[in-house]
């Protein structure tokens, strides 16, 4: 009786419908047609005043209310795709150019014209970063983080020192954070980072990535800020001779480089999913190329993983230009961060 009192009809024919059907089989009618309607009014808005992640939020839904391999699906997919390329562009970011920028109307206006378009590019990286600021310190508002934090500070203190454990500890968080934020501006809901005495940090995504590619470039977001915040710390450790802070440094660029290992769960793996076989190799020639400037032995366990997944899964026909681009960038930079470590180190305690 119970399961009859809430059974769902079907609005075109009364058939009862399961509650996994996007199709009714009796008369084809899309299940969710009324809810469709509403997320593409809701997109088309959002496509008027600009906001390119509202937009993309609004198809990701009406994606999932729709059978795979559709026409509707398709369409929406190949939409979703050219709102990530304009997202990655930094369409989303940009406000309006300055009117006097790009017109002539003689020497004056072009000084001012100048002068306004500098501006306008500094409001623009000002805001940039203050964004990213604004994210970090969100992410420390989550209690459960907080506590996470606490637990893994207090693990690794008795293995490395307060001190080191807490700038490693800070590094992951702005790795954790860096997968946030791509997740957010593609328009879909992730946890706060939470920390696993022992193994690291995670995040839990609310919904699938859309394709190889978005998982890809959220995967690979983690890394890209990780080094960012390496470097800082190296670059501060060199700058006042604190050879505690060039470890903190060398160690999140490792644990950055270990995190590229492309298999199982690891960010690595996320990011080749979505590259060619041309381009998996070409993952193995940065790994070897390494091998030139530096000692650093988890590039060869890279490069190892890289050439058995070529062979363990067929790897797309088109790989993605930016994912790639990433992961050979990071395999460099973060090999020789760690290769500068010990350098830098002898120069701090000068």
């Amino acid at each position: 009786m119970e399961s009859a009192a809430t059974a769902v009809l079907c609005p075109g024919c009364d058939t009862q419908l399961g509650p996994d059907l996007l199709v009714c089989p009796a008369c084809h009618r899309l299940v969710h047609q009324d809810r469709l309607k509403e997320l593409a009014a809701v997109a088309q808005a959002a496509e008027r005043s600009g906001d390119l992640t509202a937009e993309l939020t609004a198809w990701r839904e009406a994606r999932e209310l729709l059978p795979a391999g559709s026409r509707q699906f398709e369409l929406i997919s190949e939409k979703m795709t050219r709102l990530r390329e304009r997202i990655d562009a930094g369409e989303h970011l940009r406000p309006a150019a300055p009117a006097g920028a790009g017109g002539g109307g003689g020497r004056k206006a072009g000084a001012l014209g100048a002068l306004s378009l500098l501006v306008w590019k500094f409001k623009f990286a000002a805001f940039l970063v203050l964004g990213k600021l604004k994210l970090l310190m969100a992410g420390l508002a989550s209690l459960p983080t907080l506590l996470s934090m606490f637990v893994w500070l207090q693990v690794d203190w008795q293995n490395f020192g307060w001190h080191l454990a807490l700038g490693v500890m800070i590094c992951i968080y702005v790795h954790e954070m860096g997968h946030v934020a791509a997740i957010s501006r593609y328009g879909m809901k992730a946890s706060a980072p939470m920390f696993i005495p022992g193994f690291g940090a995670l995040v839990r995504l609310s919904t699938r990535p859309a394709d190889p590619v978005e998982n890809a470039r959220i995967g690979l977001a983690g890394p890209m800020w990780g080094f960012g915040a390496a470097v800082i710390a190296w670059l501060a450790g060199l700058a006042f001779s604190q050879p505690l802070l060039v470890a903190v440094g060398g160690v999140s660029a490792w644990i950055n480089l270990f995190n590229l290992v492309p298999v199982w769960q690891l960010d690595g793996a996320r990011g080749f999913a979505a590259l060619s076989r041309a381009q998996r190799l070409g993952v193995v020639a940065a790994c070897a190329l390494t091998r030139l400037f530096s000692t650093e032995k988890m590039s060869v366990m890279i490069a190892v993983c890289a050439l058995f997944q070529l062979f363990l899964e067929k790897p797309p026909e088109r790989g993605a230009a930016r994912p790639f681009a990433e992961f050979v960038f990071l395999i460099l930079a973060l090999s020789a961060l760690c290769q500068a470590t010990d350098a830098a180190s002898v120069l701090t305690q000068r």
